[in-house]
């Protein structure tokens, strides 16, 4: 005989909480598994974990009216004829047209080109908007090759091969028929209507050898001008990082799992990877192992969201960041005007994460020709603009509070940890003491 208490209400299991047991069952309904866009959701040591100790008696802090604090990086110094300097460490990262709609791209590059920083192109090939309303543009060269070719290699500021995304390690690219419109079809060489799966590795080299080679053709074809960036996804950041730098890299780009992807496996995006928190120290250990801190120069991506991230991912020694799915909130992603729209589509605004359907109600992730056409260019190249100035300036008045004069003086001794687990990802102390877990070594 069973009996109920009623002083305690129905427990549910940790374990098979109410997402899983959705989940079972859209599973066993379907047989299929679910595919989406974004990154992981779950919650992960970040950079919210970390603090800085502001300047006070031991350490000088800079009038912010008065003394310059400069906020710009050079990219690309080891090789290249034509390194690129920024005004702003904040890059815009690689989202392709095709997951994008024409009018997103051109708004991300009017409002890098305001903001005095890069875009860069994704998958699929360069677009004449792109070219023309992007000051400096990054190409991207991936696995699939799509659109690409000799004259937009040379048409680039930067090259930046992909070998792994922080949402899938491993993993390919998606593009479903539904946004595989004519010219997208046109740009890719493919048929029109049919899925895209591109391969998850480059098809001619199959190792950092072959990678050294893939990049002196890559100069040999622009001539020794533009810097080579190798892009990897953060699961063996220091062994990775030494490997493109052996290879020839000028930039490496590292990134974490919490940055977002056009569509994928939702297991992927969950389970594969490291937290970008957990990536950069062991990158910047590389980098220095091999004497080549700030002059191969590193790229965090993956989650930043604020001018504070920024600082923090250049305190613990990156360069320079890049921004995707943040840049897209900028122009309107998940915007709550379009609610009702999104409640048609069984989401919510700050949820929508099927971008591979294309029926992005804001007009950015589809191809839609209607809906793509509710995205102001210009508009949205503005409020991109000013997200990245905000961004700037907050990362410049934590520098200052600091005492530096530059970004990049920024360093792990002007930050503590809040968990244990931030300050052994971080290497920096737990707040209250001068200990992380580990200390001494990896």
């Amino acid at each position: 005989m069973s009996y109920h208490n009623p002083f305690t209400p129905p427990r549910k299991s940790a374990t098979f909480d109410d997402h899983t047991l959705a989940e079972i069952r859209r599973a066993a309904a379907t047989g299929i598994y679910d595919i989406r866009g974004a990154g992981t959701k779950r919650k992960v040591p970040h950079f919210d974990d970390l603090l800085f100790l502001g300047a006070s008696i031991s350490r000088y802090p800079l009038e912010g009216y008065r003394e310059k604090c400069d906020t710009s990086v050079t990219l690309g110094t080891r090789f290249a004829k034509k390194p690129i300097t920024l005004k702003t460490p904040i890059t815009i990262a690689g989202m392709s047209f095709g997951a994008l709609s024409g009018n997103a791209k051109e708004a991300l590059g009017r409002g890098a080109t305001i903001a005095g920083t890069s875009t860069t192109t994704g998958d699929g090939g360069m677009t004449d908007e792109e070219r023309g309303h992007s000051q400096t543009l990054v190409y991207q060269y991936l696995p699939s090759r799509y659109g690409m070719n000799p004259k937009d290699l040379r048409r680039a500021d930067a090259i930046e091969v992909v070998v792994g995304q922080g949402a899938k390690p491993g993993g390919g690219g998606m593009l479903l028929g539904q946004k595989i419109s004519d010219r997208v079809a046109t740009m890719r060489n493919l048929p029109k209507g049919i899925d895209q799966r591109s391969a998850c590795r480059h098809p001619d080299w199959t190792g950092p050898d072959d990678l050294e080679i893939k990049i002196l053709e890559l100069r040999e074809i622009t001539d020794w001008e533009k810097p080579i960036y190798i892009k990897v996804g953060g699961a063996r950041p220091y062994y990775d990082t030494a490997l493109a730098v052996k290879a020839g890299a000028d930039v490496v780009v590292l990134d974490g799992m919490q940055g977002g992807t056009a569509a994928t496996q939702d297991v992927f995006i969950e389970n594969v990877g490291m937290p970008t928190l957990a990536c950069i120290r062991p990158a910047v250990q590389a980098l220095q192992d091999l004497g080549m801190h700030r002059k191969v120069q590193l790229i965090v991506s993956g989650g930043i969201r604020s001018g504070a991230d920024v600082a923090k991912a250049l305190a613990l020694g990156a360069d320079a960041v890049a921004i995707g799915t943040a840049a897209l909130v900028a122009l309107g992603d998940n915007d709550p005007k379009w609610e009702e729209e999104y409640q048609k589509l069984g989401t919510t605004a700050g949820a929508y994460d099927d971008w591979h359907e294309g029926k992005d109600p804001a007009g950015i992730t589809t191809q839609d020709p209607e809906l793509a056409a509710r995205l102001d260019p210009v508009a949205a190249g503005h409020r991109l603009a000013n997200y990245l100035k905000v961004m700037t300036l907050e990362a410049q008045t934590i520098a200052r509070a600091c005492g530096k004069n530059h970004l990049h003086n920024l360093e792990p001794e002007d930050l503590v940890a809040l968990t244990m687990e931030a300050a052994a990802m971080a290497q920096v102390p737990l707040a209250g003491t001068n200990w992380f877990p580990g200390k001494g070594g990896f």
